[in-house]
C-alpha cells in the first residue's frame, strides 16, 4: 500500500497527457465523437425519401373500416411499366358483328373520368388474330395485372347489361375493399437497416481505438521510456481505462442524441440508460487486438456477425446453451442481438418500449428468442472484464522491447505475488520458429591486466560480502546470448546461430564518477543499458545499482526509480511541450507535485538551454534541441545513476559543448554511464573509460592511465594514438572472433 500514493500520482499524469494529446489533435477527437451524425443523417435522409411511397400503403396502420377503393375505370395504357410507344388501352375481336361493335363503342365512350379515342384500341375479326398480332407486338397492350384486368372487366359487363336490358343509363358501383387487419411490422429504413448501421457506429469507437496513442505509445518506446523510469502498470492501465470510458461515454451520449435530434423512435421510445450503457459497453470490446488492421477485421467480421444475428442464431430455442455462451464471448454478438432487440421493440406503435423498469415486455414481442435483456448486459460486461484481463496478461507473457517478458504462469507463482521472483531468460523466437537451446560460455581470462584486475577486486568483494558505500553499480559476470532460432517460412528455412553479446562483463561504478563504455557498434554497449534497465534479461551473472540486483523483479522495481535514462533515439510526444514532458517524468519518477513545476522543470530547462521554448511543442524541436530535451529526463528528480547511451552523436560543436556542461555538472550529484564512439568526449568527461569489442572489456583505466599505455605526452597526439590503439584492439578481437570460429572453440557463434 506504500506505492499507493505513487500509483496515483502517475495516474494523474498519465491522464493529464491523454487529454493534451486528444485536446491538440482535436480534429480526430471531434471525429470519434461526432463520426455518429454523418451515418444517422445518411439514415434520416434515406428514410424521408422513403416514407412518402411507405405512407400511402394502410400494410403499416391498424385499419378497422377500410375506406373503399375505386377500380371503375379503364387507365391509359401509358401507366404500365415497359410499354412500347404507340400502345393500346385494348384489343377486342367481333368486328364484324354490329352487336359486339355496340358494347365496345359503349366502353370506349362511357369509361368513367376518360373517354377512350379509337385511336387507342385495336380490333380485329377473330380472336385468333388478337393473339397472333399480341405475339408479334409485344408490350403493345397492358397485361391482365390488377390495375388494368378489373377495369377492363367491370366495363365490359356493364356495357353487355345495357346493352340486353336496352336501358342505356343503367349502372352500379363496384369498389373494392381491404381486410380489417391491426398494423404488421414496419417496413422502413430504421427499422430494416438501423441496426446493422447502429452496430456500425458503436464499433467506430474500437476502431478509433486500435489506432489511438496507446498503440503509438508502444510502437515509438514511449511506454518503455516511462517503465524504465519507474512506471507502474497499473496506473497505466488505469489511465487508458478511464480515458477511453469517458470517451466511450461521450461518444455514446452524442448517438443518442442525435438519434433523438432525428426523431427515430429506435431512440425515442427506448431508455435512454439502457442504450447508452449498451453502446458504452460496446466500445470496450477485444482490448487484446494491437494494429489498425486487427481492428477493421474484427470490425468486418462484426457486421457479418450482426447479419447473422438476424436469423436469431445463436439466441432461440433451436440452438444449444453452449453456441451461446461460446459466440458471446465475441462482444460483437450480443450487442448486436442487444440492437435488433431494441429495434424489435419500436417497430410498430402497440410494441412497447425497452427500460429498465419495463424490460421484461419484451419477451412475449419476440418469442423466438431465448436471451434477455439482462443477460446481454451481464456478458458484454463479462466480456470486457475478460478480454481486458487478457490484455494485461498478454502485455505480460508476449515478448516485445517494452520489458522483460515474464513466464506462461507468473500469475501462479507465489513468489510472484510477494514480489520475491526472478527475472529469468526466456528467450522467444518468431512466429514459424525453433528455439535452440542457450549455449554455454566458458569463463574467459581478460588478456589485459587492468580488466584482470577490476574482475579480481568485485569477485573478492562479493566472496567476502563487502559493501563500498561508495560504488553505485556493480556487474558482476554480466553475459547475455541470444539463442539460436531456426525461422521456417514458406519453401525455405533459415538457421540463425547464437550470438554472445555480452561475454562476462566485471565492472565498479563510483558515485560523483563517470564511467565511459567506448567501443565500435555491435560491441555490447547498448545491449548492458538493456540489461542494466530491464529492458532485456541477462543469461548469467548478476549487476547491483544501490544494493539491488537487477535479477529480482522487486529490485528492478527499486532501480528503476532511482535512475535517469537517456535512450540512443529520442522518445518524445510531439503534441507535448519541454515542460510538460518534464512534469509527466517528473509524476513518474514521484517527485512532490509542489516541487514540479517551481523546482525540477525550470531548473532542468535552464540547464540545458531551453527556457525559451518551454511552451513550444516537441514536434517543432531541431535534433539538438531534442537531444538536450532527452538529457534533461535523465537527470530530473536527482537519480543516483544516469545512464547517457550516446547523447551527443550526430549534434553540431555548440550543442555538443552544451551538453557536455550539463553532463559535467551533473556528475557532482550522482554516477553516470556514458556510452560513446568519441574518444575527445570520452577524454573530456570521462573519470574512467573501459573499451569494448565483440562483448568483451579489452581494457580500462582512467584516460590519464590510457594514453600513458597506448599514447603520448602530448594531448592531441596521445588522443590520435589512443583512437589508433583502441582501433586495433577493435581489429585484433575480431580476428580472435574469426580464429575461435574456424577452430569451433567455445566463441564459434557469429553475429547473425
Amino acid at each position: 500500500m506504500a506505492e499507493f500514493p505513487l500509483v496515483i500520482q502517475q495516474f494523474r499524469a498519465l491522464f493529464k497527457k491523454n487529454f493534451l494529446i486528444s485536446w491538440r489533435n482535436y480534429r480526430a477527437t471531434c471525429l470519434r465523437i461526432f463520426s455518429a451524425f454523418f451515418l444517422l443523417f445518411f439514415i434520416f435522409c434515406i428514410d424521408k425519401a422513403v416514407n412518402p411511397w411507405l405512407a400511402s400503403s394502410a400494410v403499416f396502420k391498424k385499419v378497422l373500416d377500410p375506406k373503399p377503393l375505386d377500380f371503375t375505370s379503364i387507365p391509359p395504357c401509358e401507366e404500365n411499366f415497359f410499354m412500347k410507344v404507340p400502345c393500346f388501352d385494348f384489343a377486342w375481336s367481333g368486328n364484324g358483328s354490329a352487336r359486339v361493335q355496340a358494347i365496345v363503342n359503349g366502353i370506349m365512350t362511357n369509361n368513367p373520368g376518360r373517354p377512350i379515342p379509337s385511336n387507342k384500341v385495336k380490333s380485329f375479326s377473330t380472336s385468333d388474330e388478337v393473339d397472333a398480332w399480341l405475339y408479334s407486338n409485344p408490350m403493345r397492350c397492358p397485361d391482365p395485372i390488377l390495375k388494368f384486368q378489373i377495369p377492363h372487366q367491370i366495363a365490359i359487363e356493364r356495357e353487355t347489361t345495357r346493352f340486353r336490358i336496352g336501358d342505356p343509363n343503367f349502372n352500379w358501383e363496384v369498389k373494392f375493399k381491404e381486410f380489417a387487419h391491426p398494423a404488421v411490422k414496419e417496413v422502413s429504413t430504421v427499422g430494416e437497416v438501423g441496426p446493422t448501421f447502429f452496430f456500425a457506429i458503436g464499433m467506430l469507437g474500437f476502431v478509433f481505438q486500435m489506432n489511438s496513442s496507446m498503440m503509438s505509445e508502444k510502437e515509438l518506446k514511449l511506454r518503455q521510456a516511462m517503465i524504465m523510469m519507474g512506471l507502474y502498470d497499473s496506473a497505466y492501465w488505469l489511465s487508458w481505462l478511464t480515458w477511453e470510458g469517458i470517451m466511450a461515454l461521450v461518444s455514446s451520449l452524442s448517438i443518442i442524441l442525435f438519434g433523438m435530434m432525428f426523431q427515430f423512435d429506435f431512440f425515442l421510445n427506448n431508455s435512454f440508460l439502457v442504450f447508452g450503457f449498451a453502446f458504452m459497453l460496446s466500445s470496450f470490446m477485444s482490448k487484446s487486438s494491437s494494429s489498425t488492421t486487427a481492428g477493421f477485421s474484427i470490425f468486418l467480421l462484426g457486421i457479418l456477425t450482426q447479419t447473422v444475428m438476424i436469423f436469431k442464431f445463436p439466441y432461440s430455442d433451436n440452438f444449444a446453451a453452449s453456441y451461446q455462451i461460446i459466440l458471446s464471448l465475441f462482444s460483437p454478438s450480443p450487442f448486436a442481438e442487444a440492437l435488433i432487440m431494441l429495434a424489435d421493440a419500436t417497430s410498430t406503435p402497440q410494441y412497447p418500449r425497452i427500460s429498465w423498469s419495463s424490460e421484461q415486455n419484451v419477451l412475449p414481442i419476440i418469442p423466438i428468442v431465448s436471451l434477455h435483456y439482462n443477460d446481454i448486459y451481464i456478458r458484454l460486461a463479462a466480456t470486457f472484464f475478460l478480454w481486458f484481463l487478457l490484455a494485461i496478461y498478454f502485455d505480460n507473457i508476449i515478448p516485445s522491447s517494452i520489458r522483460v517478458k515474464k513466464s506462461v504462469f507468473y500469475f501462479l507463482k507465489p513468489s510472484y505475488w510477494a514480489g520475491r521472483d526472478r527475472i529469468k531468460v526466456e528467450e522467444c523466437g518468431a512466429l514459424c520458429s525453433c528455439k535452440g537451446p542457450v549455449p554455454s560460455l566458458e569463463d574467459i581470462t581478460p588478456d589485459d591486466e587492468d580488466v584482470l584486475e577490476e574482475e579480481n577486486i568485485i569477485k573478492e568483494q562479493r566472496r567476502e560480502g563487502l559493501v563500498d558505500p561508495n560504488i553505485v553499480v556493480q556487474i558482476c559476470g554480466l553475459t547475455k546470448t541470444y539463442p539460436g532460432t531456426t525461422n521456417i517460412s514458406f519453401c525455405k528455412c533459415k538457421k540463425i546461430s547464437p550470438y554472445h553479446a555480452i561475454k562476462g562483463l566485471w565492472v565498479n561504478l563510483r558515485k560523483n564518477q563517470l564511467f565511459c563504455l567506448l567501443g565500435p557498434n555491435g560491441s555490447g554497449k547498448t545491449t548492458v543499458i538493456d540489461c542494466l534497465t530491464g529492458i532485456t534479461p541477462v543469461t548469467r551473472g548478476d549487476a547491483f545499482i544501490n544494493g539491488d540486483s537487477i535479477q529480482s523483479s522487486i529490485g528492478m522495481s527499486n532501480i528503476q526509480r532511482i535512475i535517469g535514462v537517456c535512450p540512443q533515439s529520442d522518445i518524445f510526444w510531439d503534441d507535448l511541450s519541454s515542460q510538460q514532458h518534464l512534469e509527466l517524468f517528473s509524476s513518474v519518477k514521484g517527485l512532490p507535485p509542489s516541487s514540479v513545476k517551481s523546482v525540477c522543470c525550470s531548473k532542468s530547462l535552464s540547464d540545458v538551454k531551453l527556457t525559451q521554448a518551454a511552451k513550444i511543442r516537441v514536434g517543432r524541436y531541431s535534433r539538438e534541441m531534442k537531444r538536450c530535451l532527452s538529457v534533461a529526463i535523465a537527470l530530473i528528480g536527482d537519480p543516483k545513476l544516469v545512464i547517457l547511451d550516446e547523447p551527443t552523436t550526430g549534434l553540431d560543436s555548440i550543442t555538443r559543448w552544451r551538453v557536455w556542461e550539463t553532463i559535467e555538472e551533473a556528475k557532482n550529484r550522482c554516477a553516470i554511464l556514458l556510452t560513446t564512439h568519441s574518444i575527445e568526449e570520452a577524454n573530456t568527461l570521462s573519470d574512467r573509460i573501459g573499451f569494448m569489442a565483440k562483448g568483451r572489456l579489452r581494457c580500462i583505466g582512467s584516460p590519464i592511465w590510457l594514453k600513458s599505455r597506448f599514447g603520448k605526452a602530448n594531448n592531441l597526439r596521445g588522443l590520435a594514438t589512443l583512437e589508433e590503439a583502441f582501433s586495433n584492439i577493435a581489429k585484433k578481437a575480431e580476428l580472435e572472433e574469426t580464429t575461435a570460429a574456424e577452430e569451433g572453440g567455445p566463441e564459434s557463434y557469429l553475429n547473425p
